[in-house]
C-alpha cells in the first residue's frame, strides 16, 4: 500500500509541476501541444519498444489480457444496455459515450501507473493494441459513416484498414514485439539511443497533462451532466468491478495478476475520447467532463485496489 501511494503521489507531483510551469507561463498551449506530441510519437513509441523487445510476453498472451478486454467489451455493454434510452445522445453521442466509459487512458495516464503500481509497464501493452487496433478505428468507421450521409466523398475501407499502422505506438509495439520473437539482437547502437529517448515519454506525458489542467478551462455543468457522471461511474467504479468479477469469478486470477486487471480497469477515460469528440464535433462536453472528472477520482479506485490486491 505504502508503494502504491508512494507511486501515486509521485505521478501527482510531476503533474502539480506541469501546472505550475503554466501558471508562470513557462508552457503555452504550444508548449504543452509539443510535450504531447513527443511524448506520443517519439517518447512513447520508443518506450514501448525498448520494453517489450527485451520483455517476457506473458502479459501480452495471458489470461490477464483476455480478462481486460472482455472487462472493456462488457463495460460498454452496460452503457448501450442504459444510455440509448435514458439520455438518447443520438449515435454520434452514444459512440463517443461508449468510449468515454471503457476507453482507458493507457499512455498518458496507465503508463506511468503501470510502471509505479504494477513495476511492468508491459501489462499496459495488451490494451494499446486493443484500443489503437480495434476500438478507434471502429469508432471512426461509425463516425465517418455518419458524416458520409451528407458528404460526397466516402473513404475507401482500407482507409480504415491503415488507421491503427498509422498509429506510432501500435509501430512502436509491433517493432517490440517482433524484436523479442525473431531470433535476432538490437545491437546496443540502437537499443541505447531508443531506451534514453524512451525514458523522456512518461514525464512528458505527466507535465503535459498538467499544463492542462492550468490551460483548459475546467469542466462546469450543463445539461449532459447526468450523463458525464454515469459514464464517470461506469470508468471509475463498474469497469475495475467487472474486470475483478471477470478476472476472479471466472477465471480464477488472484494475486498479482487480479490486481493487474483490476488496475487497468480502474484507469481514466483517455484524452483520445477528447480527441475524437473535437475532430467530428459530437459530444465534445461530455467527453473533457468524463475525461477531467475519471482522471481526478480514479486516484481513489487505484488506491483502493492496491489497499485490497496489491
Amino acid at each position: 500500500m505504502q508503494d502504491a501511494i508512494t507511486g501515486i503521489a509521485t505521478i501527482w507531483i510531476v503533474i502539480a509541476v506541469g501546472w505550475l510551469t503554466a501558471h508562470l507561463g513557462l508552457v503555452d498551449h504550444g508548449g504543452r501541444r509539443l510535450m504531447s506530441l513527443l511524448a506520443f510519437n517519439v517518447g512513447t513509441p520508443m518506450l514501448m519498444f525498448a520494453l517489450l523487445s527485451t520483455a517476457s510476453l506473458d502479459h501480452l498472451f495471458s489470461t490477464t489480457a483476455l480478462v481486460s478486454v472482455l472487462a472493456v467489451a462488457a463495460t460498454m455493454a452496460v452503457y448501450f444496455a442504459v444510455a440509448p434510452w435514458v439520455f438518447r445522445p443520438g449515435v454520434r453521442g452514444l459512440v463517443i459515450g461508449a468510449l468515454a466509459s471503457a476507453y482507458t487512458n493507457a499512455n498518458n495516464f496507465g503508463l506511468p501507473v503501470a510502471l509505479a503500481l504494477l513495476g511492468d509497464g508491459t501489462w499496459i501493452a495488451p490494451i494499446l493494441l486493443l484500443q489503437v487496433g480495434l476500438l478507434q478505428p471502429l469508432a471512426l468507421v461509425i463516425l465517418d459513416a455518419r458524416n458520409a450521409r451528407s458528404a460526397a466523398h466516402r473513404p475507401s475501407p482500407w482507409h480504415y484498414v491503415a488507421i491503427p499502422f498509422k498509429n506510432p505506438i501500435t509501430v512502436g509495439i509491433l517493432l517490440g514485439l517482433a524484436a523479442n520473437v525473431l531470433p535476432v539482437t538490437v545491437p546496443a547502437l540502437v537499443s541505447e539511443p531508443v531506451a534514453l529517448i524512451g525514458n523522456v515519454a512518461v514525464p512528458l506525458m505527466l507535465l503535459a497533462f498538467g499544463a492542462s489542467l492550468r490551460l483548459d478551462p475546467l469542466p462546469g455543468s450543463g445539461p449532459h451532466r447526468a450523463h458525464v457522471w454515469f459514464t464517470v461511474v461506469l470508468k471509475v467504479l463498474v469497469h475495475p468491478l467487472l474486470a475483478w468479477v471477470i478476472g476472479h469469478l471466472v477465471f480464477g486470477l488472484t494475486g498479482p495478476a487480479l490486481y493487474a486487471v483490476v488496475v487497468l480497469g480502474a484507469l481514466p477515460a483517455a484524452q483520445n475520447v477528447y480527441v475524437v469528440a473535437t475532430r467530428y464535433r459530437a459530444a465534445e462536453l461530455l467527453a473533457r467532463d468524463a475525461v477531467f472528472w475519471t482522471t481526478i477520482l480514479s486516484v481513489a479506485t487505484l488506491l483502493a485496489a492496491a489497499a485490497l490486491f496489491g
